[in-house]
């Protein structure tokens, strides 16, 4: 596998690593600073809070793309395999159109806040940049829910999208009987 494919495979989840090592490096810098000195760095919660928001909202996007984003299958599990497909197919094109309207609306939210300014009170940076994480985690979660879609497609093996139940027994005639 090429480097360039390998950091695209990683992508979200290398930057989500680095987002939260920056925050536990930022808060251990903060909790021993009180700790010796009784005073506080003040721009470290701030860091701390905007890494945690942009990890979450990049890490639906690494869910999406090994297709573990929570959902509810339970109901499910005992229709045949090509049933439990379709239901699958239509939960994530809900999701889909949700982040879409989700990346819409706050595209807009930060393009407002762009102009008008709003800026944080220790860093002193642009909250729209931090804002931005919102719209671009939505699209990427978009994203790798088509491409994961996709190469299963591709290599003829869209069944496996809900083979945990499966897995289990569940739903198949070996399950029904035991």
């Amino acid at each position: 596998m090429s480097i360039l494919k390998k950091i695209y495979q990683n992508f979200e989840a290398n930057v989500c690593v680095a987002l939260i090592a920056v925050m536990i490096i930022c808060l251990t810098a903060q909790v021993a600073v009180r700790v010796l000195t009784g005073g506080a760095v003040a721009w470290a919660e701030e860091v701390s809070r905007f890494c945690f928001i942009s990890a979450v909202y990049l890490g639906t996007a690494v869910g999406a793309q090994k297709l573990t984003h929570v959902r509810v299958t339970a109901q499910f599990m005992f229709f045949p395999v090509h049933i439990r497909l379709i239901f699958r197919m239509i939960a994530d094109a809900i999701l889909f159109a949700f982040n879409l309207f989700l990346a819409w609306l706050c595209y807009g939210i930060v393009v407002r806040t762009m102009q008008y300014g709003e800026y944080s009170a220790t860093l002193h940076i642009n909250v729209a940049f931090v804002e931005a994480v919102i719209p671009l985690g939505a699209a990427l979660m978009n994203w790798r829910i088509l491409e994961s879609y996709y190469l299963h497609w591709k290599n003829g093996t869209l069944n496996t999208l809900v083979a945990l139940e499966t897995e289990m027994g569940l739903g198949t005639e070996e399950g029904a009987k035991s």
